[in-house]
């Protein structure tokens, strides 16, 4: 049940229990087990407009540093999962379980056959919706819970200091809901990664370079993080930002936020490098946008998105600053910017004592 009054019935599947949130929808073709396990997702009923799903069922645990191979964090975030068609026989050489187990075991309920080209219609001109799931035969809540009302970032974080790697260059990743292959881009990348909690003063650490990362919510709400990275900008020291971590930057150097009306939630939004004619096709989930005209003078913007001319990114003119409202380590893909990774390391090559 939408909070417009429109009412959906289908099938279900996972666990047998009621959920409220926020209703969005998905446009990518693959990638559910990333997408589901994505903190950027918490608080939300995600809708799934590609009608195929469960056909390749979800992976085992396998894990390599520490880290998950094919999660983006250690559990579900999503409320419920709404579904157009679900495959029962699923197959796939890495396949350790069914989808409708997986969400059983997480406690996350789940629908199919379900008009979800409507339901994304109706998001689409009416803007982002709360909504209900509800096992027929119990009763509809009265309230729909508005999970942006909450710091999300302070649900989904980390609340412990945790080093991966032991790499050359010191990076401190601010965990405000961070997927873990930007943990996997930065261990390529021959780093030392300290994921930090989201209000933690990362600033009294030794490190060449600081990367804020992706998560859920209202950007407004991370006081504690915007304050830090207004004292890590006065280092010089360089900066990547991440979705969120575009958002905070951006506070921290003037701008302001505000909500999008539907989010960008897909595999395949263009963005144009601003002054150049430079398009990269970007993996993308953020409900909340960067308005970058009270940025300073010694700003600019960096990306732009193609289809609604929404900003995707900022840069400083001199400094090495940065960010980018899309998503370079983007899991299951595109990887079209993970380039962004390498610029930022070669940033602190430049910057950092002691290092080539």
């Amino acid at each position: 049940m939408l909070e417009d009054g429109n009412r959906f019935t289908g099938y279900r599947f996972g666990a047998e229990r009621s959920a409220s949130g926020e209703v969005v929808f998905n446009t990518a073709m693959t990638g559910y087990p990333e997408s589901l396990t994505d903190p950027s997702y918490a608080g939300q009923i995600l809708v799934i407009t590609y009608p195929l799903v469960g056909n390749y069922g979800v992976p085992c645990a396998a894990e390599e540093s520490s880290l998950s191979l094919f999660f983006e964090s250690d559990r579900i975030h999503i409320k419920a999962l709404i579904i157009s068609d679900y495959s029962f026989a699923h197959s796939h050489w890495n396949a350790a379980k069914s989808l409708d187990r997986w969400l059983t075991e997480h406690g996350v309920p789940g629908i199919y056959g379900v008009d979800t080209r409507e339901i994304t219609k109706i998001i689409r001109e009416h803007g982002v919706l709360l909504g209900h799931v509800t096992p027929d035969g119990e009763p509809t809540p009265a309230a729909f819970f508005d999970p942006n009302r909450e710091n999300l970032v302070a649900q989904v974080s980390t609340t412990t200091v945790k080093t991966f790697g032991s790499g050359r260059y010191r990076v401190v990743l601010v965990d405000c809901g961070c997927k873990y292959n930007i943990i996997r881009c930065l261990l390529k990348r021959n780093a030392t990664v300290t994921l930090v909690p989201w209000d933690y003063d990362f600033t009294a650490l030794p490190y060449d370079g600081v990367v804020i990362s992706n998560g859920p919510g209202d950007p407004q709400l991370c006081a504690p993080t915007i304050g830090h990275i207004k004292k890590c900008l006065a280092t010089g020291k360089p900066v990547f930002g991440i979705c969120m971590g575009n958002h905070l930057l951006a506070l921290a150097a003037g701008a302001t936020t505000y909500k999008l009306k539907y989010g960008h939630r897909s595999h395949n939004q263009p963005a144009l490098k601003v002054g150049t004619n430079t398009a990269v096709i970007t993996s993308q989930n953020h409900g909340y946008a960067v308005d970058p005209s009270h940025l300073g003078a010694e700003w600019e913007p960096y990306f732009v998105n193609l289809n609604d001319g929404t900003n995707e990114g900022i840069r400083h003119k001199s400094k090495p600053f940065f960010s980018v409202q899309f998503h370079p380590e983007a899991s299951s893909g595109p990887v079209d910017t993970e380039f962004l990774f390498d610029d930022f390391i070669d940033a602190i090559k430049k910057t950092a004592s002691g290092h080539p």
